[in-house]
């Protein structure tokens, strides 16, 4: 496929969403940025929230994990779901009674200031780490089919993606982004839809014949059975449910979509309706992975040495020109989705959490703008600066631990919350980050270890689970005999 059409394709895109950007940051303040004025519709704010969630790593992993793992991850998908059920029911009416801007402030009052700046800290750093990870894997694709062939560095690539995502989200922010969200699913999902319709005409089957014939192979197989393995059937759908409390719940990216709704109500259908698409839009992903995988083997298609590129090999080099470009928008979708909430997100934990705009007394709301405007930029350059520095690295397997070890500071975020909602115990604050410390270290040790210290068995994503119960055990050796606090 030509680069020169891929890159007017590009340009097109981008001005759609700078467009909707004009649209919808008109007169936006900052109570619009933070918390879109509590006025998102909630059934936009649901349907902008699946590619919020799915980003890159879900666009192009998850299909060329299927021959690999079959259909084993849908068993985490209905853990997602129970996942949501305790958000909406436990989480949101919470965060609804404090009216809460950022998340983390519950932390404050629950526990005190040590608790506070811990939690916060740790969003930044697991989001970070993980929001520049997502983004550098789709710009890494976008580099080696595209831009590499105009002769544009690695280096300016990343650059005009970081600064056209500033250009859409710095001034309205969640408000914007609440709206960008629900273009970038459509174009995702799209990628999808025709990438199975074009592939099954090629064939010569239809979706049901596909179908028989990806299980024929054993695609379609959900359930391991065995105990050992890491995707054994129970682990994986309570590590699904612990993964959602923490990476949705627990997490003001997402959560700051959630609270720009107009009321808790509206919240609550928005997560319930939210949770149930995503169990047709994750099968209809390893639907096509299953699709891609009997594509290559009946063309005789040389497999990627990675198996997260079968489909944009596909897509850009066996397919039509069609696929193709749905397939781009929907990869430029992906990287868009995957940092421009976080930096809205990070942001607004800065300011509020570290900075603490909301509280001090006297400060203009141009001020306030100001200095929101100067966080979200250096933020930015962070990302920038952290995805070059991946590529410099140039070691998978490091830049995979590394994204790894960013998803273990959740452990301590699921143990303080857990600790607060359930008990009503004080705890000597000032020891709080040592706890935090020591929880996600000791879980990645065990998890390394585990097979020698407990008897062959391999964790998987249930290890969150083990590094908040860790985190919740550190918390009791902190409990102190102060009165109850008033927050529970």
């Amino acid at each position: 496929m030509s680069s020169t059409l891929l890159l007017v394709s590009f340009l097109f895109y981008t001005l759609l969403i700078l467009g909707i950007s004009r649209l919808t940051s008109r007169k936006a303040g900052n109570e619009a940025y933070f918390t879109g004025n509590r006025n998102s519709p909630w059934y936009v704010v649901a349907y902008g929230m699946i590619g919020a969630s799915l980003s890159g790593v879900t666009f192009m992993s998850v299909p060329g994990l299927v021959k690999a793992e079959s259909f084993s991850y849908m068993v985490l998908v209905f853990g997602y779901l129970a996942g949501y059920f305790v958000i909406a029911l436990v989480l949101l009416p919470m965060y609804y009674r404090l009216n809460l801007t950022s998340i983390y402030t519950y932390l404050q009052q629950r526990f005190g200031f040590s608790s506070y700046k811990t939690g916060a800290f740790y969003f930044i750093l697991s989001r970070l780490i993980g929001a520049s990870f997502r983004l550098f894997l789709v710009i890494n694709v976008l580099q080696l089919f595209v831009f590499d062939q105009l002769g544009i560095p690695f280096g300016v690539s990343v650059a005009v993606f970081i600064i056209l995502i500033l250009l859409y989200s710095f001034q309205g922010g969640i408000k914007t982004i609440v709206w960008t969200d629900t273009l970038q699913t459509t174009f995702m999902i799209a990628a999808v839809v025709v990438t199975i319709f074009i592939i099954g005409n090629s064939l010569g089957m239809g979706i049901s014949e596909l179908w028989t014939e990806a299980s024929s192979k054993g695609y379609t197989k959900m359930l391991i059975t065995d105990v050992t393995d890491p995707r054994f059937f129970l682990k994986q759908f309570f590590a699904g449910m612990f993964i959602t409390i923490v990476m949705t719940g627990l997490d003001q990216d997402m959560m700051q979509k959630n609270l720009s709704c107009r009321n808790l109500r509206d919240a609550q259908k928005n997560m319930f309706t939210f949770g149930f698409i995503l169990i047709p839009v994750n099968l209809m992903f390893l639907f096509l992975g299953a699709v891609l995988w009997l594509y290559a083997e009946s063309h005789g298609v040389a497999i990627p040495q990675t198996s997260d590129n079968l489909f944009p090999t596909l897509a850009l080099q066996y397919l039509s020109v069609f696929a193709g470009l749905t397939f781009f928008f929907g990869l430029i979708s992906a990287a868009y989705s995957s940092a421009d909430g976080t930096l809205t997100a990070l942001t607004t934990v800065f300011c509020i959490d570290f900075l603490g705009l909301k509280r001090k007394a006297g400060i203009t709301e141009e001020r306030i703008k100001k200095i929101r405007y100067i966080v979200h930029i250096s933020f930015s350059i962070v990302v920038l600066l952290i995805i070059i520095g991946y590529r410099a690295i140039n070691d998978a397997a490091l830049i995979s631990k590394l994204f790894t070890i960013a998803g273990y500071t959740y452990g301590p975020l699921l143990g303080l919350y857990f600790f607060g909602l359930y008990t009503r115990k004080s705890i000597k604050d000032k020891w709080v980050p040592l706890v935090c410390i020591i929880s996600p270290m000791v879980s990645y040790l065990l998890s390394v270890n585990s097979e020698r210290l407990l008897w062959g068995y391999k964790f998987g994503f249930e290890i969150l689970i083990v590094n908040g119960l860790i985190t919740v055990l550190g918390l009791v050796m902190l409990i102190t005999r102060k009165g109850d606090p008033q927050i529970t």
